[in-house]
């Protein structure tokens, strides 16, 4: 051994020596650690907060010249789109205004395309058709598309992609953003491709459908019955969960990772992430989209891409353009043009089902970067990661050992000690802010941050980080071993986290889960840096080693926080119409707390190497405090503010008459049915003009009527009638239209079975609870077979829902009862109807109440009269 590498093993053997002795010389002073934290702070605000909202600029028509997305001509068209009101299914706005005024939008198109490149075929088409969702059966009746077929001349190919988007909305909002800003990106890209002389080797269809508000009514009536639906082999559906910002994609394939690679190929600015699509497919989101219908009616597959910034304003009347910025748009438009065109020059195209090779994982780095590999990759890359964390893991500890003059064994005996305590704090980072969220709820403070995001910062985040700093810290001043350094036992639970993060990442994996990711990306920088520090001597001086480990963290860092900040906007404004059955503080303190511990887990330890680490939890615990105290104590803690974060009041003006089986009224009564979309239900109400005296649970009508005996309207109003509250009035409420159900005929078939023949007139919206005596089996229907197979789950009845677009014919059904004994001389069955006259005001009385409610609640209310027969 030469003199230079004698030299460089004494200092080696020598230097946890020298640190035992000098590490509180060696340890920063005291008034720096705030600073540390506050670097990091800064570098989330700084970084990722300007990448999370940057967009391009936005192109005018003076730039009309470039062939590109022009952002002001298809803001003008948006401007004139929504401008025409509400566009419900079935009224006028929809069906007549809006179909005209797209249909003239796409004549002219047609008339200024290159017709020596494409011809463009127009087809206006109206369908009716029927579908199970959920607990429900979903008919629809003369519903509107707008399909455009986009050829290229001289072209082979019977292979079509699809592109689709909405243009009819929820009732009482123009649609600015959902989904009006994808029909005018649609509107220009169409213009873009069909006045360009760039070359596209598959025919696509831009479809404009007129009703997916409802229950995705047009899409299932296009891809089940359209002429054109067979040579679609790829969709690309837009949509919109909120108004301005960037889309996300956040559904692809199933299993054709080769969209993924065409998304990273002609994407501009990418936004997307695995752990959305997984979390959206597992119904945690109240929402859903055409690309359900697409897929499993047409078994297309897709990208599924939607706005989702500002969703507070989503489905209500402030969904309006003025909050929408030009460079929005132009950041879709440049986006979907690219991916229009790539995609519609795929391979793929000809043969999908020869590359449907399985399931992707991607996700993009603050919008600059967009990294996806197949889920075999991924599996293989999760292992690896944990394997050689582990392995260095050990090689550390041997290395601490070697130096240190200390058996193998005495160092995994203190590592297991520091692991157990690393995952208490673990725990703790994640339980505390949920503790914080269940206390809130407790006290009827749920939503504080709803107004306030920054809230979230004390009553969340740092909780999270008091979690996971005082064990560690406890211990460190607590334990009395001089045997190593403090560095070293600082090291020991900096693997202790990356053990975690591992063992999470196997779990994960294993259980097939491609979110899993998330973790490998903190621990592949952990393992770098480990690396790197044991290749050198930085892992034995003293405090050396994290200069390294800081600045490997800071890409983890920054993703980490991109990424959950991403889910925390999203469902925030989400948590005003999640109901009130669920607390929707829960979430958003678990998504906060689990960014926290990802984005801070290498990084709180090293409060450690400071003077005095309690100052920094002290900070953070009068930070905490302090956001407490303003949330629950001052009007910065009211979640709800006029026109920006507005509480959804949802409630029906209900007319209930109940027709006994012989005809004669058991029951006429008048009220408000109140649906409320938040946790915090009426009691922001409470103290203000709006008279809400008398308003009481509806549980016990449950209990003694089908459908509690109430006009409930969706899917939505069923699954939290037991959370819904009825408000009598006095005085008669007058439906836009008193009509009944005509029972036609009534006809017996054989000796057990009965046939019912009804006629049913009404609104564009009706629905029917049809729910048979117990001795009684429904053996057949007009309606769809394979819902009538569906068993019931008492205490819910068959649920129809009946829309109509354009065309408004009568409903002519019958159902066929039968009956073991042919006695048919008695009640077989109960027959709920309701009609809902959406966009319609009411009588004066329903008027003045309306016009009662503060200015920070925003309704969606409408007459609806219930009728139930027993036949």
């Amino acid at each position: 051994m030469g003199e230079k590498e004698k030299l460089i093993l004494n200092e080696s053997v020598e230097a946890p020596a020298n640190a035992v002795k000098n590490e509180a010389n060696a340890k920063v002073p005291w008034y720096f650690a705030s600073g540390f934290l506050l670097f990091w702070g800064l570098l989330f605000f700084a970084i990722v907060i300007p990448f999370f909202y940057r967009l391009p600029t936005a192109l005018t028509m003076e730039d009309a010249n470039k062939c590109e997305f022009i952002a002001e001509r298809a803001y003008k068209k948006l401007y004139t789109l929504s401008n025409i009101g509400a566009k419900m299914l079935g009224s006028k706005e929809n069906e007549i205004e809006a179909v005209q005024y797209l249909l003239k939008e796409l004549n002219q198109i047609k008339e200024d395309s290159l017709k020596d490149y494409f011809d463009i075929d127009i087809d206006l088409s109206q369908v009716s058709g029927a579908f199970a969702l959920k607990t429900s059966l979903r008919m629809y009746q003369g519903v509107q598309n707008i399909a455009v077929k986009l050829t290229p001349k001289n072209t082979t190919s019977e292979s079509y992609l699809l592109v689709n988007s909405h243009f009819d909305s929820k009732p009482g909002t123009p649609s600015a953003g959902d989904a009006g800003f994808m029909i005018v990106t649609m509107l220009e890209v169409l213009r873009v491709i069909a006045t360009t002389k760039q070359i596209i080797q598959h025919p696509v269809v831009f479809l404009f459908n007129g009703a997916e508000e409802g229950a995705l009514e047009a899409s299932h009536g296009f891809i089940t019955h359209h002429k054109w639906a067979s040579h679609c082999k790829a969709v690309v559906n837009l949509d919109a969960g909120g108004s301005g910002g960037r889309e996300v994609l956040f559904q692809s394939g199933p299993d054709h990772p080769w969209l993924v690679k065409y998304y990273k190929r002609f994407i501009k600015y990418p936004f997307a992430t695995t752990m959305a699509e997984e979390g959206f497919q597992s119904g945690t989101i109240p929402s859903d989209t055409d690309f359900r219908q697409f897929n499993m009616y047409g078994n297309l597959p897709g990208l599924d891409m939607a706005q989702c910034i500002n969703g507070f304003v989503y489905h209500t009347k402030y969904d309006v353009i003025d909050i929408i910025p030009l460079a929005s748009l132009q950041n879709t438009g440049d986006n979907i043009l690219s991916l229009v065109r790539g995609l519609a020059n795929a391979t793929e195209l000809y043969d999908t089902e020869a590359h449907k090779t399985g399931h992707a994982v991607f996700f993009d780095f603050l919008g600059l970067y967009f990294i996806h590999y197949s889920e075999t990759i991924g599996i293989c890359l999760n292992f690896c990661i944990a394997g050689v964390s582990l392995i260095l893991v050990f090689v550390s500890m041997w290395r601490m050992s070697a130096l240190s003059d200390l058996s193998i064994s005495r160092i995994v005996h203190w590592f297991i000690l520091v692991l157990i305590v690393q995952a208490i704090s673990f725990v703790l980072g994640l339980a505390l802010p949920i503790v914080v969220a269940y206390v809130f709820d407790n006290l009827e403070l749920s939503m504080s941050y709803y107004s306030s995001p920054l809230l979230m910062i004390g009553l969340y985040v740092c909780p999270s980080l008091i979690g996971l700093s005082l064990p560690l810290t406890i211990y460190y001043n607590l334990q009395g071993n001089d045997k190593i350094s403090t560095a070293y036992h600082l090291q020991l639970a900096l693997h202790a986290q990356a053990v975690i993060l591992a063992l999470l990442t196997i779990g994960l994996t294993l259980f097939g889960l491609r979110s899993a990711y998330i973790f490998v990306i903190p621990l592949i920088f952990y393992v770098l840096s480990l690396a790197f520090n044991l290749l050198t001597t930085l892992h034995d001086r003293g405090y050396a080693w994290t200069g390294l480990l800081k600045a490997s963290q800071i890409i983890p860092f920054l993703y980490s926080s991109y990424l959950f900040y991403f889910f925390v906007v999203v469902l925030t404004p989400m948590g005003g119409r999640s109901f009130s059955s669920s607390n929707p503080d829960l979430s958003i303190a678990f998504l906060s707390a689990a960014g926290t511990v990802l984005s801070f887990g290498f990084l709180i330890p090293l409060i450690n190497t400071f003077r005095r680490p309690s100052i920094v939890i002290f900070t953070l615990f009068i930070i905490a405090a302090l956001s407490m105290y303003l949330a629950s104590s001052t009007q910065i803690g009211f979640p709800y503010r006029p026109k920006t974060n507005v509480q959804r009041v949802a409630y029906l003006q209900v007319r209930n008459i109940f027709y006994e089986y012989d005809g004669t009224v058991s029951k006429d009564e008048s009220g408000y049915l109140f649906n409320f979309q938040d946790r915090r239900e009426e009691k922001p109400l409470l103290g203000t003009n709006v008279n809400l005296t008398g308003l009481v649970s509806i549980k016990s009508k449950c209990e003694q009527h089908m459908m509690c005996g109430m006009p409930l309207y969706d899917s939505s109003y069923v699954l939290n009638r037991l959370q819904a509250k009825w408000l009598p009035r006095l005085e008669p409420i007058e439906p836009p239209a008193l009509t009944t159900l005509e029972m036609l005929n009534k006809t017996v078939l054989n000796s057990t079975t009965v046939r019912f023949e009804f006629n049913l007139e009404g609104p564009p919206q009706m629905r029917l609870f049809i729910q048979p005596y117990e001795d009684v089996l429904i053996s057949n229907w007009s309606f769809l077979g394979s819902y009538l197979e569906t068993p019931l789950t008492p205490p819910l009845p068959y649920f129809i829902s009946f829309n109509y677009g354009i065309n408004s014919s009568p409903l002519n059904f019958f159902l066929e009862c039968s009956k073991p004994n042919g006695d048919y001389n008695v009640p077989m069955l109960q027959l709920g109807v309701s009609r809902h006259y959406i966009g319609n005001e009411g009588d004066a009385q329903s008027v003045k109440f309306a016009s009662s409610f503060p200015s920070f609640a925003t309704l969606a209310q409408w007459p609806a009269l219930y009728q139930r027969y027993i036949y």
